[in-house]
This record gives C-alpha cells, sequence and structure tokens, in this order.
C-alpha cells in the first residue's frame, strides 16, 4: 500500500472540503466555487458512508453492483484521514488548518488534554464536555450550512438520534435542522421527506455501519462485505425514492486498512518512542507527538531511527510548510498539531495496548495518506 507521490501533496486534487461548496455553487448560491463541475441543481442530497473508500468499493464491486454502476471518480479525504476531521472539512468546506480538528485526537489547550473530537471531551473520560469547551469556539468558522441557510435553502442533517446537539455536530453541521433516525429505514423516508420538502432543499445524511465493522472485523472481511451489500441495497432504494428530481450524491470520510498484530508497535512499551513525549495524540497510523520543550528534533530523529522506512516522519514546521493541513493553518491551531508528526506509509501502527488497548486491538485503521485510505468515491445518481 504505497503512498501517494509525493506524499504530502494532499490538496493538489480536490478534496472532500471541496463538495459543499460545489454543491452551493451548483444550488445557485453566489460567491461558491463550484471545483467539482456539479450541474445546477435545485434539491441535492449527500450520503456520506463513514469508511467506505473508492479502493475497497471498486475492489469489491460484486457486492456492489448499484454503486459501481454509477459514473465518478475518486477525490481524496484530506488529512488526516479520520471521521471527525472530515465530518467538519465536509461542514466547513475547510481543510483541517482553518477549521482547528486536526485528527481523531487533538491536544486541546482549553481542555489541557489529549481531546477525542468524536466524544467531545478528554481522553478517558466518557462524557460530553461540550458546555465547558463549547464546539462553536473550538470552531469558530460558519458552516456550509450556515451558508445555504442564509441564501433561503432548506437544510438538513439526517443522521443517528444520539448526534443531537453533539460537540462535533455543533462544531461541523450547526445551521441545519436535525432530523435524527434509528435505522435505514427512518434514514431513507426521512432523507426523502426532507429533500422535496422546499423549491430549494440540501440534505446531508450518513450511515456508519461499514466503518464499524471494518474497525473490528477489517476491511474486506465477511461481515464487512455483507455489510456493503446491505447499503447498496439502501443507496438503490434511496436513489428510486427520491426520484429524478433530487440529486443524490454518495461519498465517504476515508477508507481503511487492515494491520495485523505483527505490524503494530506498541508505544507503552517503547522507552525510545516514548522519551521527552508528554502526551501522544492522532491515532494509530498518523500520531500527533507533544514533546518536552526543546526536545522535538531529539524526539524526531529517535523516532527516525526506529521507524523512518515505514513512516513519514516531520516537525509541526515541516508539516504546515508542506500543506498537511492546508495552505495555511491558523495561529490558534498550531498546538493541536503535534511538535512530531508520524504517518505511516506502509501497513504499520504505532499503538497503545495499554492507555488505548480498545483502539489497539482494532484490526482496521485509517488516518494516514495511503490511497485505500484517502482516496474516497464521489458518485451522483445516474439520470433517470
Amino acid at each position: 500500500m504505497p503512498a501517494p507521490a509525493p506524499l504530502l501533496d494532499v490538496y493538489s486534487q480536490p478534496t472532500l472540503s471541496t463538495l459543499a461548496p460545489s454543491i452551493l455553487a451548483s444550488l445557485g448560491v453566489a460567491g461558491e466555487a463550484n471545483r467539482l463541475n456539479l450541474p445546477p441543481s435545485k434539491r441535492t442530497v449527500i450520503l456520506l458512508v463513514d469508511g467506505m473508500g473508492a479502493n475497497l468499493l471498486s475492489r469489491n464491486a460484486e457486492h456492489a453492483p448499484y454503486l459501481n454502476s454509477w459514473v465518478g471518480s475518486p477525490i481524496r479525504a484530506g488529512f488526516p484521514t479520520t471521521t471527525a476531521t472530515s465530518i467538519v472539512s465536509l461542514g466547513t468546506g475547510l481543510p483541517s488548518g482553518a477549521h482547528g480538528i486536526t485528527g481523531y485526537q487533538s491536544y486541546v489547550e482549553e481542555a489541557d488534554s489529549v481531546f477525542n473530537w468524536l466524544g467531545w471531551h478528554p481522553t478517558g473520560k466518557k462524557e460530553s464536555y461540550a458546555d465547558s469547551i463549547v464546539p462553536e469556539v473550538l470552531q469558530p468558522e460558519a458552516t456550509t450550512f450556515d451558508r445555504a441557510q442564509a441564501a433561503g435553502i432548506t437544510v438538513t442533517t439526517v443522521v443517528p438520534s444520539k448526534f443531537d446537539g453533539s460537540g462535533l455536530t455543533r462544531a461541523g453541521m450547526r445551521g441545519a435542522a436535525f432530523a435524527g433516525i434509528q435505522a435505514y429505514g427512518d434514514l431513507v423516508a426521512r432523507t426523502v421527506a426532507v429533500a422535496k420538502s422546499a423549491e430549494r432543499t440540501f440534505t446531508y445524511c450518513y450511515i456508519s455501519e461499514i466503518d464499524g465493522l471494518g474497525h473490528v472485523y477489517g476491511p474486506e472481511s465477511e461481515p464487512w462485505l455483507q455489510q456493503l451489500s446491505l447499503v447498496d441495497r439502501v443507496v438503490e432504494q434511496l436513489s428510486a425514492a427520491l426520484g429524478p428530481d433530487v440529486t443524490l450524491i454518495v461519498t465517504a470520510d476515508h477508507g481503511m486498512v487492515e494491520i495485523t498484530d505483527a505490524n503494530k508497535i506498541d508505544y507503552d512499551n517503547s522507552p525510545v518512542l516514548s522519551k521527552d513525549v508528554l502526551a501522544l495524540a492522532g491515532e494509530p497510523r498518523c500520531r500527533h507527538i507533544h514533546t518536552r520543550e526543546g526536545a522535538a528534533a531529539d524526539v524526531a530523529a529517535r523516532w527516525r531511527a526506529e521507524l523512518g522506512d515505514r513512516m513519514w516522519i516531520g516537525t509541526r514546521a515541516e508539516g504546515i510548510v508542506a500543506g498537511l493541513f492546508g495552505p495555511s493553518v491558523h495561529s490558534a491551531f498550531h498546538r493541536r498539531i503535534g511538535d512530531v508528526i508520524a504517518i505511516a506509509t506502509d501497513d504499520i501502527a504505532v499503538v497503545r495496548r495499554t492507555v488505548e488497548s480498545g483502539l489497539a486491538g482494532l484490526p482496521g485503521q485509517h488516518g494516514a495518506l495511503t490511497p485505500d485510505e484517502l482516496l474516497i468515491p464521489l458518485l451522483t445518481s445516474p439520470a433517470r
């Protein structure tokens, strides 16, 4: 699974952050850039299938014949290839350096802790901190849903009910009406209802199970393939129910790779990797390494000596200059990037078997820039 060449040239091609602005332009919103050249539409639905990378989808076409019959070319997720970052990139139309959600976990000064963005809490805690660590402050940029609503478009998110009012929803999806769902049946029914509820509509809906089964069993495992087949049928049903007057776009937030136990390096059992490190954020295939003051160069050198043939390892400044987080990084978000960054380039993962035992045990992983993680589908419903 070789990394793209050049490794860090993430934004030389369209990414997930270009999708919503392109949709707004296709809906007639002035001032929005249609980099994806989407045709004009009055009603558009985005269905984001978590973890359904473009390569995974095309390699398993026999399990998803309907989706593979659609016309489309892959785009890139952005960096890191992880759900929290991608969801907010889609919602804001910005790369991670501009919106500040820099990984699965980031060091957040306001929490004085490594912070889990999906749960919106310090790592190791369980309850949301959205009341005290305010999402609208940590991610202050207006969303594409805000802009669509201001342009008179009816905007709705159709997602599991548990996400109503969550920190990540407030950070990346604010401005849209919330329609909570429980299963595929009400996803289809509610999406169709809201998409057809006004003259101009923009609807976002979300399916999580492919990602969940990929993590637990591995991508392309039998449970994963069965789930892909189910999703294929749901998309066919949704497309038919929406009819010809609604444009349906299917995409993903990232892909996934399978990592064997033999290729998992245990940070918690490595005095070399942990020396002079104050906090380890990110996830196994994309680590943000926060060091003692003045130790970044030495830590980077030790990580390169141990893992440099299997990971890209650079300092925060090198990562920013290389454009990993977009053309610029807001000064308020610099500390959310590690003093050192380590990105897997082959089938390796840096896990924490003691501190992150659940995450460490999962065969399915993502976060890095290999094609299986970076490339996501951009499929538009065929003419009907």
